[in-house]
């Protein structure tokens, strides 16, 4: 004989909390990734140091033109001919006519692509660009230096 009486178990409703931490960790990831994603620097191109270089603000619809040593052109992430890259800003230059480009040119390009670039930029009807420079770091004096001393 079974004496024990059996439980109904109620189905739990919608549980919020758990949902709630799902959806924080989640916008704290594409709020990290868009940070990031904004800079499209790409990362083994070593601009010139200079030294009164600032921190600009970024835009969110500011164009970059990243220029490789080897005096590869890229945009977007995307690698581009100078064909492809003049057909572009010409686009862009015909939708926004005051469009700012930020080139940022590997310090060991040689000079000559960049002039092709502004020279692409300029058949583009593209006036407003700027020149990507990092920031002169400060120099401390090392454990060398100091041995000598």
């Amino acid at each position: 004989m079974n004496f024990r009486t059996r439980v109904l178990l109620e189905p739990k409703g919608f549980l919020i909390a758990p949902m709630v931490d799902i959806l924080l960790v989640l916008l704290g990831f594409f709020m990290l990734t868009w940070t990031f994603a904004r800079y499209e620097t790409e990362l083994d191109v070593q601009v010139p140091v200079a030294k009164e270089g600032k921190e600009s603000c970024r835009s969110p619809g500011e164009v970059i033109i990243n220029v490789k040593a080897d005096g590869v052109m890229i945009m977007n992430q995307r690698l581009f001919s100078p064909k492809e890259l003049r057909a572009t800003l010409t686009r862009i230059s015909a939708l926004y006519p005051d469009q700012a480009i930020i080139l940022r040119g590997d310090e060991k390009v040689p000079y000559s692509h960049i002039i092709e670039v502004l020279d692409i930029c300029r058949s583009a009807n593209i006036w407003n660009i700027a020149f990507a420079t990092s920031k002169e770091k400060s120099e401390l004096p090392s454990l060398a230096t100091q041995a000598e001393q």
